[in-house]
């Protein structure tokens, strides 16, 4: 009985994270005949960013155009025997897919490659792991990590498809080891449930405390550059790293411009293609966002697709609940935009590759609808007119909750 017990506590342990024994990867995507296929390498891009995060080194890149990823296999067969040759060739560690494989994707695909099968989801799980500090986020992230894993127990474990033989023992006769694994393993989530309600009680009564000041949350893309910016203003000390999700925890801080008090929270980042339970599990992390009287999104102005992050952002924003809240864009990182000037006689239509930094300003100062504001918060450009319009905006809310409290000012 103790041996048996200690067996399933092995099973029910977190998987070491990818970092700590795998290092090189092929990277394997679809690319549907109705995508753009720039957007898929845009894509590929952030999972090899994913990928470095996790210490992996991408090797080679595997794609195939086709109407929808294949319900079996996610590629063709053909391409899959070609990934499954060059990474027996190449002694290549681990394969990872761009999209969510279902279970049954990833034991066919398993069957056929001569390393490891990790999706998308998976990866960033992994990344979650390794980088969760406190006992919320732990509590979190592995709450994320078993509803994953709960659907994807088959196959696992070789000696799970052993019947459990023989009256009077647990279970009942022939019952399965994947079927007391499943009750496990379900029994660990309503748990982390449970906790998680805890935690959250104590958390509401946190916020509660605060009285009623006004909070200002910081958004965005992971890795634009919010931690950092979170230290700037709150002369705080939050980790910022160049890598994605160097921050899971919600860090608040009481800041002070000109005797007016306010709070500001640095939030976990946002990405394509979030995995749903990492959503799901980090809803109340995000009810600091929700409860947010003003959002500062952060963009990272020197990426090239940054664009397409602001719509990511806006669109969780929107699926949490807080899409209709003030923004105040704040254009990060301008010390490291590039751009290749047009030639004079070219008559291509202008690009953002083509486009200054002060014609991108113009553009975007006439078409936001919201206030925007341009800065490195690394070489602190910017920073003083930022803190001025935060200033004003934060003093704006305050007297209008509290319009006799002019005396503040």
């Amino acid at each position: 009985m103790k041996e048996e017990k200690e067996n399933v506590r092995r099973k029910q342990e977190p998987q070491p994270t990818i970092e700590e024994r795998e290092t090189r990867a092929v990277l394997v995507a679809v690319i549907r005949d109705s995508q753009n296929p720039d957007t898929a390498h845009e894509y590929l891009d952030e999972l090899e960013f994913l990928a470095e995060t996790a210490d992996i080194r991408t090797v080679r890149r595997f794609t195939q155009r086709l109407p929808q990823p294949m319900s079996k296999i996610y590629v063709g067969p053909g391409k899959l025997q070609e990934i499954a040759e060059w990474c027996k060739e190449e002694e290549i560690d681990v394969a990872i897919f761009d999209d969510e494989l279902s279970p049954a994707q990833t034991r066919n695909i398993e069957q056929a490659m001569p390393c490891r099968v990790i999706d998308r989801t998976r990866l960033i799980l992994d990344i979650f792991m390794s980088r969760a500090q406190t006992a919320y986020a732990k509590t979190q992230v592995e709450l994320a990590h078993n509803e994953y894993m709960l659907p994807r127990l088959t196959g696992m474990w070789t000696h799970l498809e052993r019947q459990r033989g023989g009256t009077g023992t647990r279970g009942g006769a022939g019952e399965r080891e994947i079927e007391t694994d499943r009750r496990i393993v379900r029994n660990r989530i309503t748990k982390l449930k449970e906790d998680l309600k805890k935690i959250d009680r104590q958390m509401a009564v946190q916020r509660s405390n605060r009285g009623q000041m006004v909070r200002v949350a910081l958004v965005g893309y992971t890795n634009v550059g919010k931690s950092t910016l979170m230290n700037l203003i709150a002369k705080s000390e939050v980790f910022a790293e160049n890598k994605l999700f160097a921050t899971l925890d919600t860090t608040v801080r009481k800041v002070v411009f000109d005797n007016l008090p306010f709070l500001m929270s640095d939030t976990v980042g946002f990405i394509r293609k979030l995995p749903t339970q990492l959503i799901e599990s980090f809803k109340s992390t995000l009810d600091e966002v929700r409860e947010a009287d003003l959002l500062l999104h952060v963009v990272d102005i020197s990426h090239p697709n940054f664009e397409d992050q602001i719509a990511v952002v806006k669109q969780t924003l929107s699926d949490i609940g807080a899409g209709d809240k003030p923004t105040f864009l704040v254009f990060n990182k301008i010390d490291a935009y590039t751009y290749t000037p047009k030639e004079k006689d070219d008559l291509t239509p202008i690009t953002r590759e083509n486009l200054s930094l002060d014609d991108l300003k113009k553009s975007w100062i006439a078409k936001a609808n919201t206030p925007c504001i341009f800065i490195s918060a690394r070489e602190k450009m910017g920073v003083d007119k930022l803190r001025s319009d935060l200033y004003g905006m934060v003093r704006e809310i305050h007297a209008g909750r509290y319009p006799f409290n002019n005396f503040l000012y």
